[in-house]
């Protein structure tokens, strides 16, 4: 097995870091070596927050190397924008399209991009696009987006899912576990029915 290099991107609160946890430990409970990295920026105040996941028989750094991410998960479109120079050629993103508007824009001296997902396919990627808040919101678990997105991820790797749901079974509040393994399936069943 290849080394399998995965970028989260998104904004402080959005649950990036337990995302990528997710994956590192489903990773490594599958057999795989694992590396992993998470960088904050001044995340309690919404700002930039990316993790590093790699795995794979071998796995020696945990940083990807600029150009070589086979996924970036996306939680806020602009964020994951923002990474793009990260990314292998046909990469795939799995974005999460919700818009968390900067103070640049609200201010009148930047413009927010349109269509963010055709951006993407523009530049040559497969994109899985989902609304997770709004798949979230339904299940009654609103801060659920990053399970929905990691459901989604979990359609395009090669691990068991009953070690997805052990492995979130074990990361999140015991009260949100249900919740939690819906929004892991919604993401789940969305992203098969794309890519079917």
């Amino acid at each position: 097995m290849a080394t399998t290099s995965v970028f989260f991107a998104g904004v402080g609160g959005q649950g990036i870091v337990l995302g990528s946890k997710i994956l590192a430990n489903t990773a490594f409970s599958a057999g795989c070596m694992v590396k992993e990295c998470e960088l904050h920026g001044m995340a309690q105040r919404g700002g930039s927050v990316v993790s590093h996941v790699r795995f794979g028989e071998e796995a020696h750094s945990p940083l990807i190397p600029q150009g070589s991410a086979d996924f970036l998960v996306v939680m806020e479109e602009l964020e994951g924008l923002r990474y793009t120079c990260y990314l292998k050629p046909g990469a795939t993103v799995v974005l999460n399209t919700k818009k968390i508007i900067p103070s640049t824009v609200t201010e009148g001296n930047a413009s927010y991009p349109d269509d963010v997902p055709l951006l993407f396919k523009n530049m040559g990627y497969r994109v899985v696009s989902i609304d997770a808040a709004e798949i979230a919101k339904q299940l009654g678990n609103p801060k659920g987006e990053n399970i929905v997105l990691i459901g989604a991820l979990s359609a395009m790797l090669n691990f068991d899912e009953n070690i997805w749901t052990d492995i979130i079974r074990q990361s999140v509040p015991q009260k949100t576990i249900e919740q939690n393994l819906d929004s892991f399936r919604r993401g789940r069943e969305f992203a098969l029915s794309m890519l079917s």
